[in-house]
């Protein structure tokens, strides 16, 4: 009895263990697919409306051929930047008043005074993808040994502030020329990753005299790129415009020997000619000549971007207190690009549009449009405007006071712009990868 109840007993117990292992197998198996599915799948980073957008380090000046910085070059094909909403964001700024010694004083909306501070916590959210947050040791190890110019009016100078801000904040730069009213000529080096960003005031592109007390109006010659930045251009590999708010004020436009016409000069016996024209053919001017002086050159390729016009946002007289009052962003569809801001835009990704065609012919030139008209216009919250200088009402309410709603705080919305920027380098480098 005892040895057929062993038996029994063992019998059973063969049973019940390979029944334990086939369910085992078998509650493995779709696990570890499942697990296998999920370690080949890409991390991205969430793009909830509430969630904090991080970004991801790189500590090293290797070469962007590492398979380190390669992970961090990652670029999102097929996205348009210009559309989407801005979104709130818990996250602080890169850099602030006190980190960044590079920005013109009447940006500094912190150290000025003003009261607010919701305008720095929105992000851009694209309705097509996720922008990610601006990435100093990424954009620097992209560029190096690079030389970076931006070239147009004080919106250039502004985008360009609101960059060497955030690059400082990993390796500050040397200021090694400065010249001109309002260090109007300027050239700082990142030595770290000899790297050259420049400024050259240049509110035409081409050449022009500017209005002044003595001078009414401002003497544009159409035909003739200014030589002020042009005469550096072979000692650059990437220039950045801007373009657009010199134009609408009163100017006479000539082209060779002739007067063209003019715009709003009451008095002038000129034929009266829309800014749009004389804006249209600056840029025409200012890309082909790029094109013109550099094609020659087989020793590297040269790389353009034009960002586009950002709108202005006074409410009424310009010397009123609640000239800009606005403190929170537009909603998406409040606001929309038309009439003159949307003119500005068209002309400028036309001419733009034109000239990559006309550079394609021998592959070596790359022409882009940062395009922020729209994402600007939605930020009536993002300008100085009485903030443009310290305290204007430390003692007291004024009825009169200077405002800037043009130019934008720093830090603000306009650091977004060098967030797309780098994007936009990123994916030149993947396509510029994938054809070696």
């Amino acid at each position: 009895m005892k040895t057929g109840t062993s038996n029994f007993f063992n019998d059973q117990t063969v049973v019940l263990t390979t029944k334990l292992l086939r369910w085992t197998i078998c509650s493995l198996v779709p696990i570890a697919l499942v697990l296998i599915y999920f370690y080949h799948l890409p991390i991205l980073p969430l793009s909830s409306p509430e969630s904090d957008f991080t970004h991801s380090n790189i500590t090293d000046h290797s070469s962007p051929s590492s398979s380190y910085a390669e992970k961090n070059f990652f670029y999102q094909n097929q996205c348009d930047y210009s559309k989407g909403d801005w979104i709130k964001d818990t996250s602080s700024p890169l850099y602030n008043d006190t980190t960044c010694g590079m920005m013109k004083e009447g940006r500094n909306c912190i150290k000025h005074g003003r009261p607010d501070s919701d305008y720095l916590y929105w992000r851009w959210k694209p309705s097509e993808c996720y922008l990610p947050r601006f990435e100093p040791h990424t954009f620097l190890q992209l560029i190096s040994n690079k030389h970076i110019a931006f070239v147009g009016d004080s919106m250039a100078r502004n985008q360009l502030e609101s960059l060497l801000c955030m690059l400082a904040t990993v390796s500050v730069p040397n200021l090694v020329y400065q010249n001109g009213d309002d260090n109007k000529f300027s050239k700082w080096y990142f030595s770290s990753y000899n790297v050259s960003v420049s400024l050259y005031w240049s509110p035409f592109l081409v050449q022009g005299i500017e209005k002044s007390s003595t001078r009414p109006n401002n003497e544009l010659y159409l035909d003739l790129v200014d030589e002020k930045w042009a005469k550096d251009m072979d000692q650059m590999d990437m220039i950045v415009l801007s373009v657009g708010h010199w134009f609408l004020l009163p100017a006479v436009y000539h082209e060779g020997d002739s007067i063209l016409g003019c715009h709003y000069c009451p008095g002038l016996n000129y034929t009266d000619m829309e800014f749009y024209d004389a804006l249209r053919k600056a840029l025409r001017t200012t890309l082909h000549s790029i094109i013109d002086r550099r094609e020659n050159d087989k020793s590297k390729g040269f790389d353009v971007f034009l960002t586009t016009f950002t709108p202005h946002h006074f409410e009424g007289d310009w010397d009123k207190a609640g000239a800009c009052p606005k403190t929170k962003p537009y909603r998406n569809g409040e606001k929309e690009v038309e009439g003159m801001n949307g003119e500005i835009r068209k002309v400028e990704i036309e001419e733009v549009v034109a000239a990559k065609v006309k550079g394609s012919e021998n592959g070596r030139f790359r022409f882009e449009i940062l395009d922020v008209t729209e994402l600007a216009l939605l930020r009536p919250d993002g300008h100085p405007g009485p903030y443009m200088n310290p305290f204007p009402f430390f003692d007291g309410a004024h009825e009169h006071v200077q405002n800037d709603c043009v130019h934008w705080c720093l830090p603000g919305p306009i650091d977004t712009w060098n967030d797309i920027f780098l994007e936009m380098i990123k994916k030149w480098w993947e396509e510029t990868r994938s054809e070696d």
